[in-house]
């Protein structure tokens, strides 16, 4: 393909790094373009996207035949995005209308995408029906489940994993290719007693996928990753691909590199994109080592390209984070620099407890509106979902709209509003949808049965002592007593508005075997029932509790959080996972304390501890004009009186060095409510107590 006759500099808009990585590679005697493999170390806000799609679209232009491009991303948005950004680059260069086939760049797409694709065309290869069906996460979890029953695992008298656990200790053996042991004593501990058990479970899961014709998401890699293994597949299916680009290296598994490998042995046509500081998801197998060791892999070693300037934050965030991951010991050194030079220093926040936390963010976030920042382009981050519980609920009193990410609604938790259905519905025994739900959480209670039980409770004038007369099924027979005993226990008018907070403990000692027979992910939603203890001290009576608590019931049934009920304007809340490769304004990080940042399950482990460095480093990067650090003093231990003010200090992160301070505001926020708040002292006179009590000896 040829540039058209006018002086047309496609990369023009790019500066030196950023050309440099996207014309690697030369012709030579009138041959095809061809290059060595390339590692592009493109640093947070540099350009990444921009300069692999100007790289692509050079290829085209100096002849590589789109259909010969295999462009590898992590998301099908991701891969569209791409080939539009190729597509208009290489129409402006040749004024050509359609500068790319139909199907614009062919081999596009994700790695799953591809696999796909390849699996099919190979099928007969591998085994399998060129019509196989595949698996998504639920349909997998589904058939673990059915399998788990077939072997009586689902009846043990001890408790087994659940079906979505065990899928997840299933795909990271398959995806960090580590023995079952391993991958157990590593992440998934409890689970160390059930290693024989799980191996036959998944040596079923296999057999029944196979005998269905069917692939879940980790078998489309393994399978292509086979294929590839074999010399004569990979060496005609790497024939087909002059280039090779993977964008997010810093993302893939050991699979994934694998198969890159088996591609392209001498890295002829490779170019990979990431940021080793920016790999924050070994929870899903991401191997870091992937990009530290992609140069080595090759001799002589692949050319490193590094993209350090920032179009994204003012230098005086840079200056913060560039300390903040120089301290790692193993990376790609760079030094992120910016043309903005305005803006105020990081703050780095004390304040005395979580409740401060969120008033000091909210009070925050409403002045730099009052400057015309609007809600949206500010954002508040979190290393946990339930660590914005108590921000949540200040947002609500105050009648701010905000969306989350990366977990749902605090009050829209299936867990949270189990707990909250008891109350509601020991508050107001004519409340059918809190008993629905109430009673639906007892095993063997389905919705025919629900509905006759509240019927029955209606004839007796909603006494909850009628609820002992009624025939519960026998799923739930044993436990039945004790739940009419709880249901009358919080209906007991003498407690309600006296010391009702004791409820709280009541209703968490029934709902736990609920909770552990229902959900996965016990900590983080037990984490969430303490935030409600924590948060019920402030409030005189139950109804109180409960009404300030209540937002509108969503449109549709389920527990995922939907879109904010919208204004004008609304706040964005996210985990430091969900909103890699996001950015705002103004940007609040919460907890940043030893425990959370790094988080207390990373300790000991110094390749975690490091991991937990670049997800802060992820969180300052987020920022274009300001970032707050904000660390509470103390926070106060769950399940005490209500007047209680049992705590624990929380030390200051380690990451939070002196010389790293160095480069930030520090300073310390009270409570606007705190004793004398609103006095000002007058007078500038000075006593020397010091030598009248001298003076008394």
């Amino acid at each position: 393909m040829q540039v058209a006759e006018q002086d047309v500099d496609y990369l023009g808009l790019l500066n030196p790094a950023q050309r440099m990585a996207a014309e690697y590679g030369e012709r030579q005697d009138g041959a095809a373009f061809k290059a060595g493999p390339l590692l592009v170390i493109a640093g947070a806000g540099t350009g990444k996207t921009m300069t692999l799609a100007h790289r692509v679209a050079h290829l085209v232009i100096e002849g590589v035949s789109p259909e010969r491009i295999l462009l590898l991303t992590f998301t099908r948005r991701a891969a569209q995005e791409m080939t539009r950004r190729v597509e208009n680059i290489v129409r402006s260069a040749t004024r050509d209308a359609n500068p790319l086939p139909s199907g614009g760049l062919p081999w596009s797409g994700t790695f799953h995408s591809v696999a796909n694709r390849l699996l099919r065309r190979f099928a007969h290869n591998l085994g399998l029906d060129p019509g196989f069906s595949v698996l998504d996460r639920g349909d997998s979890a589904d058939v673990m489940d059915v399998v788990r029953h077939e072997l009586k695992l689902s009846r043990t008298s001890r408790r087994f994993p659940k079906k979505d656990t065990c899928l997840a200790i299933y795909s990271r053996c398959v995806n960090t290719q580590q023995p079952l042991g391993e991958t157990l004593d590593a992440t998934f501990p409890w689970c160390s007693d059930w290693t024989d058990e799980l191996t036959e479970l998944f040596r079923h899961y296999v057999l029944r996928k196979q005998q269905s014709q069917s692939l879940d998401y980790d078998d489309l890699l393994l399978y292509w990753s086979h294929l590839v293994g074999e010399a004569e597949f990979a060496e005609e299916i790497g024939s087909w691909f002059d280039h090779v680009l993977v964008d997010e290296y810093q993302d893939t598994n050991l699979v994934q590199a694998q198969i890159l490998n088996a591609l392209k042995p001498d890295g002829a046509g490779v170019t990979v994109v990431g940021d080793d500081a920016q790999s924050i998801y070994s929870f899903r197998a991401a191997e870091v080592e992937n990009i530290l060791g992609f140069p080595d892999q090759y001799m002589p070693t692949a050319q490193v390209i590094t993209l350090e300037q920032n179009y994204r934050s003012t230098q005086p965030i840079l200056d913060t984070a560039n300390h903040l991951i120089a301290e790692s010991e193993r990376q790609y050194r760079k030094n992120l620099f910016s043309d903005r030079n305005d803006g105020a220093k990081p703050r780095y926040v004390t304040v005395e407890d979580g409740d401060a936390e969120s008033e000091y963010v909210v009070t925050s976030i409403l002045a730099n509106r009052e400057l015309g920042m609007q809600l949206k382009e500010q954002a508040v981050l979190f290393r946990g979902s339930h660590h914005s519980d108590r921000l949540e609920l200040e947002l609500v009193r105050r009648n701010i709209p905000y969306v989350k990410y990366g977990g749902l609604k605090f009050l829209e938790a299936a867990h949270v509003k189990d707990f909250l259905a008891v109350l509601k519905w020991a508050e107001n025994p004519k409340n059918e949808v809190a008993a629905f739900r109430v009673l639906k959480l007892l095993p063997g209670m389905g919705p025919a049965t629900a509905t006759k039980c509240f019927e029955h409770l209606a004839l007796n004038d909603h006494q909850f002592t009628a609820l002992q007369e009624f025939r519960a099924p026998a799923g739930c027979a044993d436990e039945w007593a004790d739940f009419c005993a709880l249901m009358c226990s919080l209906a007991a008018t003498d407690i309600a508005d006296n010391g009702w907070q004791s409820q709280l403990g009541q209703v968490r000692r029934w709902y736990q075997p609920q909770l552990e027979r229902l959900y996965d992910g016990l900590e983080t939603r037990e984490a969430d029932l303490e935030q409600l203890d924590q948060i019920s001290g402030r409030y005189a009576t139950r109804e109180r509790f409960l009404t300030e608590l209540t937002l509108d019931p969503p449109s549709a049934a389920g527990d995922l959080s939907g879109d904010p009920l919208l204004d004008e304007d609304y706040l964005v809340l996210s985990t430091v996972h969900s909103a890699k490769g996001q950015e705002w304004e103004a940007v609040f990080v919460l907890n940043v304390s030893d425990g959370s940042f790094p988080s207390e399950f990373a300790t000991g482990k110094p390749a975690m501890i490091e991991e937990e460095r670049r997800l802060l480093y992820v969180a300052m990067t987020r920022a274009k004009q300001s970032l707050s650090l904000v660390a509470p003093l103390r926070y106060h231990v769950t399940q005490q009186r209500r007047d209680g003010d049992k705590h624990v200090y929380g030390a200051r992160s380690r990451f939070m060095t002196d010389r790293l301070l160095e480069t930030m505001d520090s300073r310390f926020a009270g409570r606007s409510d705190a004793p004398g708040a609103a006095f000002r002292v007058r007078s500038d006179r000075k006593i020397d107590v010091g030598a009248r009590m001298r003076e008394m000896w």
